[in-house]
């Protein structure tokens, strides 16, 4: 049995109010990213540690995702980017954060993953070993957009909590109304300014390939308005990354919560220790994590093929490739 699953981040409060204009295209990214990896991982041409590299790295070239081009903006007005990956045939891990030069942070994680030593980078030392080993570095310039700037500067401009405007696409109009390309925003509408979403991001994947391999796999940009040197759970093993031979998860939300419960590897254990199944296994890690303000959701796979996807926000966008379907929502169904 052949399973991959993804996500694009979880947050909001409240009811959901339907698709906004930008979602459209982030399906229709997931979509693409589900059929041609998970086509490939059914037909055995990668493995799962691959397809999770794969659909991550596409994940992170999405503008509209915070990963990679696109990851939102700290305090500082710069880009730091964290990523982690698992393979659970081995139980050999890579993972970085405070990176700000590389296209792809998810295939450093898996380059030190396969170097076996040091397991985890941090900053200018990640960076460099991601130049080292060929990986495509980008400018910070680059990696930033209109919408993530926009984002910022409501934060900003709003003296609003880190990760308030995550999930804010309204910000974008302004963008566009001035025709700007890369930049700060120097004119800035403060028209719907008023609602703040929590909606701190990630991107991932998790996967069973054709062996019985389990691999996942985290990147993100982290909040928008994040203090300098801030790392969350998403590059830690064990809190938003694990994947061994029972099941592989990968996390989103309120990066805080997840480490102070190792909540990742906290699943894997319920799994195995408590005898429960994976979607309870799940939904007990959520609710462990909430009392500490771990809002958000998890992408999960057991070795026996169970897909689990539960979220406790607003939304989470999210995917499945099973038995030749592609399966995508972004709401409560």
């Amino acid at each position: 049995m052949v399973v991959l699953a993804i996500h694009g981040g979880a947050g909001g409060d409240g009811p959901w109010g339907g698709p906004t204009d930008l979602d459209p295209a982030r399906i229709e990214c997931m979509q693409s990213i589900l059929a041609n990896v998970g086509k490939a991982l059914e037909d055995g041409k990668i493995t799962a540690l691959e397809a999770v590299t794969e659909a991550v790295s596409l994940l992170e070239d999405e503008p509209l995702f915070n990963a990679g081009r696109g990851a939102v903006i700290g305090a500082d007005g710069k880009i730091t980017m964290d990523a982690s990956i698992m393979n659970g045939k081995d139980c050999s891990a890579g993972a970085c954060a405070g990176v700000s030069i590389l296209r792809h942070p998810i295939r450093l994680a898996n380059h030190l993953l396969k170097g076996n030593w040091p397991l985890m980078l941090f900053g200018e030392g990640a960076d460099e070993a991601g130049r080292k080993a060929g990986l495509e570095v980008v400018s910070q310039e680059w990696l930033a957009t209109p919408l993530r700037w926009a984002q910022w500067k409501k934060w900003r401009d709003s003296n609003l909590r880190p990760g308030a405007t995550d999930e804010d696409d309204n910000v974008l109009n302004a963008a566009l109304d001035h025709d700007i390309e890369i930049g700060p925003i120097s004119e800035f509408s403060h028209e719907n300014l008023l609602e703040e979403i929590d909606g701190p991001g990630t991107v991932g994947a998790v996967a069973l390939d054709k062996e019985g391999n389990l691999a996942a796999a985290t990147s993100t940009g982290g909040m928008t308005g994040k203090p300098l040197g801030r790392v969350g759970d998403t590059p830690l093993i064990g809190a938003g990354t694990w994947a061994d031979s029972r099941v592989a998860v990968s996390n989103t939300g309120v990066g805080e919560a997840y480490i102070r419960t190792c909540a990742a590897k906290r699943v894997a254990d319920l799994v195995e220790l408590a005898n429960v199944d994976l979607e309870t296994a799940c939904n007990m890690m959520l609710d462990e994590v909430e009392p500490f303000g771990g809002r958000g959701g998890i992408i999960a796979i057991s070795s026996k093929g169970e897909v689990c996807m539960p979220f406790q926000v607003t939304l989470m966008y999210r995917g499945t490739y099973f038995k030749g379907d592609v399966f995508t929502a972004i709401g409560p169904n």
